[in-house]
């Protein structure tokens, strides 16, 4: 039976969480929003409207909404040409494509952000497929966007494992019925990611690399 690895993007294979804070945070000023930045790292990996319901609130003026997320997303536009991947990220990749794993990525990100970001990457030679926010109605923690990867990709949930760096991405994981490994490179708490889920924490890309042969990774392959 297939084996399939699905990764989240960004703060998981590329180093730009940071970017998205700056980027929100500056939309919300403009709109007349003090948002602390501290709160906006915490609901990144959100799609764009639930990340401006979970710090504005449901009673905010939904109006908003789509100038805030276009207004972030013109300035996070601005580092496209120059967005960088994290240590070992690649390689990552490559490894496990070469160890038999099927490879898709789970992202809110679509359209330009998600060419950049895969240009960072730059693994499309062995990435099997793709689940975007253009792809589901409802975008992580709900395990939406992780059943589209798994049915792109062609592998059941016991045969797949998540990688990712926050909450939402291990309660999407969870929700799905899938094992989720954490990464601690988006500057999420060990303990929250712990809590929610995640079966095992590691520093980076990098970091998950050189323990893969004690990993869940090789616990899957010896069980083939």
């Amino acid at each position: 039976m297939p084996r399939a690895v699905l990764f989240d993007v960004d703060g998981t294979l590329t180093d730009t969480n940071h970017l998205h804070v700056v980027a929100w945070w500056e939309a919300f000023r403009q709109a007349g929003h003090h948002v602390a930045m501290r709160e906006i790292h915490r609901a990144i990996g959100l799609s764009a409207t639930d990340l401006i319901a979970h710090l504005l609130g449901d009673d905010r003026n939904g109006d908003e909404d789509e100038a805030l997320a276009a207004a972030h997303a013109t300035l996070y536009g601005t580092w496209f040409d120059r967005l960088p991947a994290l240590d070992g990220a690649r390689d990552l990749l490559h490894t496990l494509a070469g160890r038999g794993w099927r490879m898709a990525l789970v992202t809110s990100a679509g359209g330009a952000e998600l060419k950049a970001l895969r240009r960072a990457i730059d693994a499309d030679d062995v990435i099997t497929g793709v689940a975007s926010a253009d792809d589901v109605e409802a975008g992580k923690p709900a395990p939406d966007p992780v059943r589209q990867a798994l049915d792109t990709v062609g592998v059941v949930a016991a045969e797949a494992v998540f990688v990712g760096d926050t909450v939402w991405d291990m309660k999407a994981a969870g929700g799905a019925g899938v094992q989720a490994v954490a990464l601690l490179s988006g500057a999420i708490p060990r303990a929250d990611l712990e809590a929610a889920g995640a079966v095992a924490v590691y520093r980076d890309p990098a970091d998950l690399l050189s323990h893969l042969d004690r990993s869940v990774f090789a616990e899957y392959e010896r069980r083939a």
